[in-house]
């Protein structure tokens, strides 16, 4: 049996996001013995409503101030001598400070997991942060991320060396969105089996570009009067989205459910499922949407045309609202390719992207890493 450690996972925020929902995922699931502290660094444990399979650190919230970096990291160095983690997880840059106290010398076994990017470094990383990113994430015993293109980056731009370098793809469990849609759900937001939904998952942040979505669907709502939009998340930018498809789309064809924490009760009602982000890596939405057999409508960006199966690639194309719009017209007009593009996405999510397999992976990193 493995040794029971303590793990010390620090999070930007524990908000209901992608690398979030995959470790709340993984707590449900495992069996393996560890105690899991989490901390999130702006105070949002949105998460946590998901899981009860944690415990949240007892560290002080908003101790670590940004802007002074040295300060920063002598007041994580300080918590982490008072925490004595068997293992300390960091998430994504908004760690930083934390990976670079726990050096010279290391008060624990680190693995950090990179997840992507903030909207500020969509098109490249900024070069302080590059620089700042080798000094730390080549300290850590591991690197872990989810995507071919970040194994790219962190070997070509951090410089991580292999043997260190491990990338993990997210998993789902597949059989959770291959039931029916909930129909008291649709029916409360005027929606039947009439309707042909395109439907969305996603915080509705900048980086998901949720408004270049609504500028498509306006291009070819005319041309097809049965469909509808479905937006499902939450976020900074509900208010000025909400606006947006009260200007250029038609009345009540653009339904705002807000944030689910159970996605699987209205993806499978989606004709396809749509991705306008400027920047991903490997969506775990999109992964749900393949469980319940939709093809995906994208702009091209991380590796979402490796998720795929080669049948759905040519609606995954470049960055401008007109190209997606094409996407979404074309299977609109061809429900039977969709459903054809649909049950192959459906298969290879199920041989490569299972939960287990994810679960196993994460459990052998932990157990291999943390303190013997």
């Amino acid at each position: 049996m493995a040794k029971a450690l303590r793990i010390l996972h620090i999070f930007p925020s524990f908000e209901l996001g992608g690398s979030q929902r995959r470790m709340v995922t993984y707590l449900n699931e495992t069996k393996a013995p560890h105690t899991h502290l989490i901390h999130a660094l702006d105070g949002c444990y949105d998460a946590a409503d998901l899981t009860e399979h944690f415990t949240k650190a007892n560290l002080p919230e908003g101790m670590i101030e940004k802007g002074d970096t040295v300060a920063a990291v002598r007041a994580c160095r300080r918590l982490l001598a008072k925490v004595k983690p068997d293992l300390l997880v960091t998430y994504n840059w908004g760690s930083i400070e934390w990976v670079l106290a726990n050096r010279w010398p290391k008060r624990a076994p680190m693995i950090h997991i990179q997840d992507g990017f903030a909207e500020d470094e969509q098109i490249s990383e900024k070069p302080n942060r590059q620089r700042l990113r080798r000094v730390a994430y080549r300290a850590c015993d591991r690197v872990i991320v989810p995507s071919r293109q970040l194994e790219a980056i962190a070997r070509e731009s951090w410089r991580i060396k292999s043997d260190k370098l491990v990338y993990v793809p997210n998993g789902i469990d597949t059989a959770k969105f291959e039931g029916e849609a909930d129909k008291a759900l649709l029916a409360r937001h005027k929606l039947n089996s009439d309707h042909h939904l395109i439907g969305t998952v996603a915080r509705l942040n900048p980086e998901k570009n949720i408004g270049r979505l609504i500028e498509a669907f306006s291009a070819i709502e005319n041309k097809h009067p049965s469909a509808r939009l479905v937006i499902v998340g939450d976020g900074v930018g509900m208010s000025a989205l909400k606006m947006l498809a009260e200007r250029i789309c038609q009345p009540e064809r653009v339904i705002f459910m807000g944030a689910m924490d159970t996605p699987q009760q209205i993806v499978p009602a989606f004709d396809m499922f749509a991705l306008s982000s400027d920047t991903e890596q490997m969506p775990i939405s999109v992964l749900e949407a393949m469980a319940a057999a939709k093809p995906v409508a994208s702009t091209d960006v991380g590796d979402i045309k490796q998720m795929i199966t080669p049948e759905n690639g040519p609606f995954v194309q470049g960055r401008e609202a007109a190209e997606l719009a094409t996407s979404l017209d074309t299977l609109l007009s061809d429900p039977a390719l969709g459903k054809s593009i649909g049950t192959a996405n459906q298969k290879k999510v199920r041989d490569q992207f299972g939960l287990q397999t994810m679960v196993d992976t994460y459990d052998q990193l932990f157990a291999a890493n943390g303190k013997k």
